[in-house]
């Protein structure tokens, strides 16, 4: 029985979408440097931060979720709420291209997601 409980717990929805959010932070990185290098990257990394900004909203569905039916904590709903302001901001010092914050921020953003994944 406990055994169950572990792996489900191991493997809850909500991780997984922290995962992912992980994840797509990651090959943000990656398309970052591939935007310096290859015609292809901005192309690339415009896509990509589609996506990461879909799997922050993920994360916020999968916090609700968590917290909602089984009562929960309510701190994965403000953790999973702070990364999607944070995303809407690097979002927007994207498209007004300023890497300065927007380099520094996804550094941040991608140690905050390892440790909330590890948290979890």
């Amino acid at each position: 029985m406990a055994t169950q409980v572990t792996a489900q717990r191991r493997f809850s929805f909500l991780r997984v979408a922290i995962a992912l959010q992980t994840l797509t932070i990651f090959l943000q990185a990656v398309s970052a440097g591939l935007l310096l290098t290859a015609s292809y990257g901005e192309t690339l990394h415009s896509a990509g931060a589609r996506v990461m900004y879909g799997a922050s909203m993920l994360y916020v569905f999968a916090a609700v979720l968590a917290w909602k039916p089984g009562g929960g904590p309510l701190t994965p709903v403000w953790h999973a709420t702070g990364f999607l302001v944070l995303a809407s901001v690097q979002v927007v010092l994207g498209i007004a291209h300023v890497p300065s914050v927007h380099l520094p921020l996804g550094v941040l953003m991608f140690g905050l997601s390892v440790l909330a994944l590890v948290r979890r």
